[in-house]
């Protein structure tokens, strides 16, 4: 399992934001109760906290990194084993993998990290490794332009890849796409987003294999 802990860094200066936050992720249309790879739906925790519990790591990266594109949110990420039969409300979840993720929440939360989110595993060196690979691929988008996320949205939201037809899309032209598309590192990410949930899942498996 996977459960993803993530807390709002500076609420007393903005407000409380965890509002914006669940809205924004129940509009994705993947993370409602019932959803492929969604056992517990995202919920306030307690105070400026959300949780979640999903057993799809692709989801779970998907997921960790469209909430650091929203900036302001420390992740934590558990991969490992959760105590069962699982409760309907994350909240009241025990087990490894909820005070792995507590602990990774915790130490996202540190001033000394570019990219907060920490990952924690059954298999700690596997997490050490999903983690590097997320926080490569977080500090990409946190770099990307609005220009950049405008062809990417294009692109991500039609599945189309001709880029003379997302060039029509978004009123550009197409070479204007492939730059664009070059800078962001698109295709760079796309390629290391299923490294992260291979490692994800190597994470939580680890327990489960050791001999």
């Amino acid at each position: 399992m996977f459960i993803l802990t993530i807390d709002q860094q500076g609420s007393r200066r903005v407000g409380d934001r965890v509002g914006e936050l669940l809205a924004h992720l129940r509009a994705r249309g993947d993370m409602h109760r019932g959803s492929a790879g969604v056992v517990a739906p995202f919920e306030r925790t307690v105070g400026d906290e959300v949780q979640c519990v999903l057993d799809d790591p692709a989801l779970a990266v998907d997921v960790a990194l469209a909430v650091l594109r929203l900036t302001g949110w420390s992740i934590g990420i558990g991969a490992g084993d959760v105590d069962e039969p699982l409760p309907e409300s994350s909240r009241a979840g025990s087990g490894p993998a909820f005070v792995m993720a507590r602990d990774a929440v915790e130490q996202a939360k540190s001033r000394l990290k570019v990219v907060p989110l920490v990952v924690h595993g059954a298999d700690e060196e596997r997490a050490r490794e999903a983690e590097a690979v997320l926080v490569l691929l977080g500090a990409t988008l946190q770099r990307r332009t609005a220009a950049g996320w405008e062809v990417v949205d294009a692109v991500e939201r039609s599945g189309e890849t001709r880029q003379d037809l997302i060039a029509s899309r978004v009123g550009v032209t197409q070479q204007a796409v492939s730059q664009r598309l070059r800078t962001a590192l698109w295709l760079e990410e796309q390629a290391a987003r299923p490294v992260a949930a291979r490692l994800l899942a190597e994470a939580a498996a680890g327990s489960r294999d050791a001999p």
